[in-house]
C-alpha cells in the first residue's frame, strides 16, 4: 500500500508483478508478514540464497529482509533433516518388527507347552480310565 502510494502504480498491478515474480522462483515474501508468514518454499530458497555467504553478508542479507541469522540457520537444519523422517521411520518400524517377531516367537513356545501339557493331561486321562475299565475302582482289593 504503501509502496503503491509512493509511486503511483495500483495495488493491483504490484500484486500481479509479485505473483509473476514468485512463479519464477524470485523469494518475495509478503511485507507485513514476519518470517513466519514465510512459505516453505521461500524458506528453503532464502537458505539456499545464503548457502554461500559469509557472516557480513548474511547479516546483511538478513537486514535486508527482517531477518535473523540464527533464523535462516534453523531454516536451513530443517532443510537437512527433511528427508531423515524416513530413515527415523524405518528404524522404528525395524524396530518394532523385531519386537513384535519375538513376542510371536515366545507366545508360540508358550502354546507349543501348553499343547504339551494338555495332551499329556488328556493321555493320563484315558490311561486312568482304561485302567479303571481293566481293574475296577481299586476298592476291591
Amino acid at each position: 500500500r504503501q509502496l503503491s502510494q509512493e509511486e503511483g502504480i495500483s495495488e493491483g498491478t504490484l500484486h500481479n508483478w509479485r505473483a509473476q515474480a514468485r512463479g519464477k522462483g524470485q523469494l518475495l515474501p509478503d511485507a507485513d508478514a514476519g518470517p513466519e508468514g514465510w512459505s516453505s518454499r521461500d524458506k528453503f530458497a532464502a537458505v539456499l540464497e545464503t548457502a554461500a555467504l559469509n557472516e557480513a553478508d548474511l547479516a546483511e542479507y538478513c537486514r535486508k529482509r527482517g531477518l535473523y541469522p540464527m533464523q535462516i540457520g534453523s531454516w536451513r537444519v530443517a532443510c537437512e533433516q527433511a528427508n531423515d523422517w524416513d530413515r527415523a521411520s524405518t528404524a522404528r518400524l525395524s524396530h518394532a518388527t523385531r519386537e513384535e517377531k519375538k513376542r510371536v516367537k515366545d507366545l508360540e513356545r508358550e502354546l507349543a507347552r501348553k499343547e504339551k501339557a494338555l495332551a499329556e493331561a488328556a493321555a493320563l486321562l484315558i490311561l486312568r480310565k482304561k485302567a479303571w475299565a481293566i481293574w475296577g475302582d481299586g476298592e476291591d482289593a
